[in-house]
């Protein structure tokens, strides 16, 4: 083939390197004695993944049960020029090659049942009285789930569909809160060959709608209403608005979450069902079919900051053998004594694979609660933890940093948090003093933190601590797992040196890598591989940097960069300055548009001590406070980490507007700051903060 000429890529400077952390935390020998990867072996697995990482894949993948073995491990077929027919590369209007679309394969022809997998070989083991689930609802009712049990209701929700006419390869759309029915027709739908794409509860009509007709859904589940924030709130009219107009639905499947609370339900008759009227009362038998491993499992939709939402898939085999080994390696998963709490909402990737698919695989008692973390009380997560005797608990920075300010002076010692053994974050990267508290107060000084970076496309974690064999630095996600290859590059595809920042890429492919964007494989293409598809890079818009040892320090997104006077400065890393100074719970920080520099540094600040009333009436008071803590807090990044960073404005606020998987939504702050009507905020974890800090922006208290 003829090499095409160079074409200059776009524009990606270098990511200036700022923080520097110098404390290390060593696995206890108690945790290396028991860690279900141990020091001498992760040498052995490292390079064994290295020297032919294919054949390291096939070894995890034969920790599943598959009803055929595969014929061929692995393709690929990488994006590259696209050649006329006189053999010469073609080239778009901006004088770029067009590439083809790149296509990847794992464990093809090889059949399975990912329901099997998760359910009902662990029954024919003998587990099928081993809890698989506790459910506690945000009223307070509480429901434990044996493996026999959830057997029995996923194979009625799998007579359900087909009686619904759902088949193999048809798309249906999820619209539930975290409760077990969201757990139960996921994994039907799965069992029966169809594809699930699951939405955020608190989504609007309009998002929903989106989701609905992209996919072509035939079926859309929802519930009459939910739960937030101690409020029962009908969530059925949203269900029916997005199914107007024009679409495949032919039925709407409603759960009873909230009944009375929630009365005069919109219902259309021969279209809508009720769950307890054709899923409770079909039969508890039924016999699975089995899939190719190329067969699409679910779409999920990306969050759609810019341009209109990317509905990502991922198929079967491969995306349950890497979610099923990696959360038994990254998690040091005891399935015989552990109980496992991932937070996340059933909708975010996270939970797909680290609720759904990575624990249910490995026969793990998994907890899931409905509601938000401060209802009734701040303490819901530790009195949960302490109920059910949570051994591991994987959650966001975010809810991390506000324990910090609703606990200024620790977890209250009424909690017995003993059995914790392992902590784990995702969703943005964690600060170092968060870090070092959230060790301290959830984790007795003792157990390791797992830092996972990952992302909707990559379907599992790429870069994490193994637990009992990593020394962690505090905010770092240290390395790439064994099997995956990961570098930080500059603009031109070449990798940076220890101590320099650039842009996060994986070479080549990974068993549980999305395959492409529903209905839009050149959107695939050119949002992930047309960047570096020279090097065969795989590029979804990540900075990160090296420090000297090589451990790898997440940046935040790219378009989160802030371009200062011509250095591109990390918000991460800026956020992590301020909330290392004792005054500063936590911390957003975005850049907003300045006639002299191009960009200018704003920081929303919310105290880690309580701001009174009284002070918040007086404007003089008020003035004092905040002047007080900008020049500390100025001065504070400056010694931290240079005076280029030091922000222009400081807020300080009561809280920042996160999502409910617990990223922070800087573009709301930056229409707050820059005087615009707030962007899409249906995904919001408090729809009312944003309100409360435009108030305090404009001169409100």
């Amino acid at each position: 083939m003829p090499e095409a000429p160079d074409v200059p890529p776009r524009t990606l400077p270098t990511i200036a390197n700022l923080g520097v952390e110098t404390r290390t935390f060593a696995p206890s020998e108690a945790f290396r004695g028991q860690a279900n990867i141990f020091p001498a072996q992760a040498a052995e697995l490292r390079a064994a993944a290295a020297s032919d990482p294919v054949a390291f894949w096939e070894q995890q993948a034969a920790r599943l049960d598959w009803h055929t073995p595969w014929q061929t491990a692995h393709t690929w077929a990488p994006a590259s020029p696209v050649l006329n027919d006189s053999g010469e590369p073609q080239f778009d209007a901006d004088g770029n090659p067009v590439l083809s679309i790149p296509r990847a394969e794992w464990f093809a022809g090889g059949t399975l049942n990912v329901a099997v997998n998760c359910v009902d070989r662990h029954v024919t083991a003998g587990l099928g009285d081993r809890i698989a689930l506790h459910f506690e609802g945000e009223p307070g009712d509480r429901e434990s789930i044996t493996y026999q049990q959830l057997q029995d209701r996923v194979s009625q929700a799998a007579n359900a569909l087909t009686a619904l006419g759902i088949t193999q390869g048809d798309r249906v759309v999820v619209y539930l809160p975290v409760i077990p029915e969201t757990i139960v027709i996921t994994l039907a739908i799965a069992r029966i060959g169809a594809i699930h794409s699951l939405v955020f509860g608190g989504f609007s009509a309009e998002a929903l709608k989106f989701r609905v007709e992209d996919t072509g859904a035939k079926l859309l589940v929802t519930s009459d209403g939910q739960y937030r924030r101690g409020t029962a709130v009908p969530v059925k009219q949203n269900a029916d608005e997005a199914v107007s107009g024009t679409n495949n639905i032919e039925h709407v499947l409603v759960v009873r979450r909230t009944g009375e609370a929630t009365p005069d339900i919109p219902w259309t008759a021969g279209r809508d069902v009720w769950w307890h009227e054709v899923v409770d009362t079909a039969p508890t038998h039924h016999d699975p079919e089995y899939f190719d491993a190329e067969t699409p499992l679910f779409i999920i939709y990306t969050s759609g900051t810019t341009g209109k939402p990317k509905g990502v898939v991922h198929t079967t085999g491969g995306y349950l053998t890497q979610t099923s080994w990696s959360h038994w390696a990254l998690f040091d998963a005891k399935p015989e004594t552990d109980v496992y709490w991932c937070t996340a909402d059933l909708a975010w990737v996270t939970a797909h694979t680290y609720v759904l698919y990575g624990p249910f695989s490995n026969a793990m008692t998994s907890v899931i609660y409905e509601g938000t973390p401060n209802t009734p009380t701040t303490e819901r997560h530790f009195e949960i933890i302490e109920r059910y005797g949570v051994t591991t608990y994987y959650t966001a920075p975010t809810l991390i940093r506000t324990f910090m300010t609703w606990f200024p002076q620790g977890v209250p010692v009424r909690h017995n948090l003993a059995r914790i053994r392992l902590l784990a974050t995702v969703g943005e990267s964690i600060n170092p003093e968060a870090w070092v508290w959230f060790h301290r107060e959830i984790g007795g000084g003792c157990a390791p933190i797992v830092d996972t970076w990952w992302q909707s496309e990559s379907g599992s974690a790429i870069v994490a601590p193994l637990p009992g064999v990593t020394t962690l630095k505090p905010g770092s996600a240290t390395f790439a797992i064994p099997g995956v290859t990961v570098r930080i590059v500059d603009e031109a595809g070449v990798e940076v040196p220890h101590g320099s920042g650039g842009y996060i890429v994986i070479e080549g492919t990974w068993p549980s890598m999305s395959r492409t964007v529903w209905g839009n494989p050149e959107r695939y293409r050119d949002s992930y591989w047309a960047q570096y598809w020279k090097q065969g890079y795989f590029f979804a818009g990540d900075g990160a940097k090296y420090d000297d040892d090589g451990y790898i320090w997440l940046l935040g997104r790219v378009d989160d960069v802030i371009n200062v006077s011509g250095h591109r400065l990390s918000t991460i890393e800026i956020e992590s300055a301020l909330v290392s100074h004792p005054e500063v719970g936590e911390a957003a920080v975005v850049g907003v548009s300045d006639p002299t520099t191009g960009q200018a540094i704003a920081a929303f600040i919310v105290p880690s001590r309580a701001i009174s009333e009284a002070d918040r009436a007086s404007d003089d008071t008020w003035r004092a406070l905040t002047d007080e803590l900008a020049a500390l807090l100025r001065s504070h990044v400056a010694t931290e980490i240079g005076p280029i960073a030091k922000p222009r404005d400081i807020v300080v606020v009561p809280d920042v507007p996160k999502t409910r998987s617990g990223k922070i939504m800087r573009r709301l702050l930056v229409d707050i700051s820059e005087g615009r009507a707030l962007g899409d905020d249906t995904s919001l974890q408090d729809d009312t903060v944003p309100g409360r800090i435009l108030s305090i922006v404009d001169g409100g208290r």
